[in-house]
């Protein structure tokens, strides 16, 4: 990674390109900017073959100039630093201090490049690349630019150490609203690169995220407690509170639970009204309507059956029982 800091020192961390991909940018550029060269030249020499051999001449070193010089610079301010060659490479140029290159810094590095790279074959500038710690040529010196790799290989998810057992739910009682999230931030960024890290630089680091964890909650860390231990048991307990808090009811947490309205009567259906679909298979008909007995004898010489309502209010069935 590169030293470079900003205005505002803060450090960037920039992976600066090396000769290897840098060549093979360059390689690209100067196949692309040749391949237009050429096509320019064809199309200027049948265009222009009526005029002398003075102002042919004049027209090929300006073409050449524009093609293979202002060209691109040109690429290079439009884009920011990105020319095709160094867009295929995953490379970009930028200033000193990280920001984007500008008119200025393109043009330098293209008059220079001229010298040391068309001139020379790229001798020049390979002495250069491999001389300088950054892998900078003399184009990127004058200038005061660095070409940083954009796509650099992205490393493994760091892994959340857990607290040791004997510190779980020790700090369930602390008080965590007053930690800003960006100290969050730091505390998992630390525990999880601490693997990477030297460790008294770990030690250091979690020692003092430990320090300003616990002038936030205004409870000092426990005595013979590493500071590492301490940060991963703090954020062990934030995770577990804002779980409850997501899933209270799922989880028995601070959310009551939603009461379930009371039972509704059952349903009573009008006298007119045919059977429920919902009822038993033995109460529905199977066909016609719902026959209804006189309210006279059932037949002759038999007992007289009469209907009476029921007390709770319902209609009756119209079912009489076989004699």
């Amino acid at each position: 990674m590169s030293d470079l800091v900003t205005g505002e020192a803060v450090a960037l961390e920039l992976r600066p390109a090396r000769l290897p991909s840098r060549a093979l940018a360059v390689l690209l550029d100067l196949a692309v900017a040749v391949a237009v060269y050429v096509a320019v030249t064809v199309a200027l020499v049948a265009s222009t073959a009526s005029l002398d051999v003075a102002a042919q001449t004049a027209l090929s070193i300006a073409a050449f100039v524009l093609v293979l010089v202002g060209g691109p610079i040109a690429v290079e301010t439009l884009s920011h630093g990105r020319s095709l060659g160094k867009m295929a490479c995953g490379l970009r140029v930028v200033r000193d201090d990280g920001g984007p290159v500008r008119f200025r810094h393109s043009l330098v590095r293209g008059l220079i490049g001229v010298i040391e790279i068309l001139m020379t074959f790229g001798v020049v500038a390979c002495i250069a690349s491999l001389v300088s710690a950054r892998g900078r040529r003399l184009g990127d010196v004058f200038a005061g630019t660095l070409v940083v790799r954009e796509r650099v290989p992205v490393a493994p998810a760091g892994f959340m150490p857990p607290p040791p057992p004997w510190l779980a739910g020790r700090f369930a009682e602390l008080d965590l609203s007053a930690v800003p999230d960006d100290l969050w931030l730091a505390v998992r960024q630390c525990l999880t690169r601490m693997g990477q890290l030297d460790p008294r630089v770990g030690w250091a680091m979690a020692e003092r995220l430990a320090s300003d964890v616990a002038a936030r909650t205004g409870a000092p860390a426990p005595q013979g407690v590493p500071p590492a231990a301490y940060l991963a048991a703090v954020v062990q307990e934030r995770q577990v509170r804002e779980a409850r808090r997501a899933f209270g009811a799922a989880q028995g947490g601070g959310v009551p639970a939603v009461t379930a309205p009371a039972a509704s009567p059952p349903y009573v259906s009008p006298a007119p009204a045919p059977p429920a679909p919902w009822a038993a298979p033995s109460a529905v008909p199977t066909a016609g309507p719902p026959v209804v007995p006189p309210a006279g004898p059932a037949r002759a010489g038999g007992p007289e059956v009469t209907r009476e309502a029921p007390s709770d209010g319902r209609s009756g069935t119209g079912f009489v029982p076989p004699a």
